[in-house]
């Protein structure tokens, strides 16, 4: 079951620092305003709020990595760290999709990964 967590959680980890680029760095590119539905009126009001917001992805991300990375010398930890990172992914998704029911497919694509690591994760244990 560690195998699985780890290549989920890596994964989405590895999709949160895709989202953070995304996020922090391509915001007003057409692609990117395309993906997040965001129109070129509205990009550069939303700017500083997809900075931040990106950011937070990156740590989420960051910190996954980290407890993905403890799991052989300090499993314990590890877990920890790396489900706080996955969770709070899971919830992020949930939260997304609960507040706007029409963003079902960025809560699936967001969150699917992470609940797939939460689960091989809590079954390693």
């Amino acid at each position: 079951m560690t195998v699985l967590a780890v290549v989920f959680a890596v994964a989405a980890a590895l999709l949160h620092v895709y989202i953070w680029v995304l996020e922090a760095f391509r915001w007003t590119q057409p692609s990117t305003r395309k993906t997040f539905g965001v129109s070129e009126a509205d990009a550069p009001v939303l700017a500083p709020m997809a900075y931040n917001q990106g950011f937070y992805n990156l740590f989420l991300a960051i910190i996954t990595l980290v407890g993905v990375a403890l799991l052989g010398q300090q499993e314990d930890i590890g877990r920890a760290l790396a489900l706080a990172g996955t969770g709070s992914m899971l919830g992020a998704a949930l939260v997304l999709v609960t507040h706007d029911r029409s963003m079902v497919r960025a809560a699936t694509t967001q969150g699917t990964l992470p609940a797939l690591a939460v689960l091989f994760l809590m079954l390693s244990v």
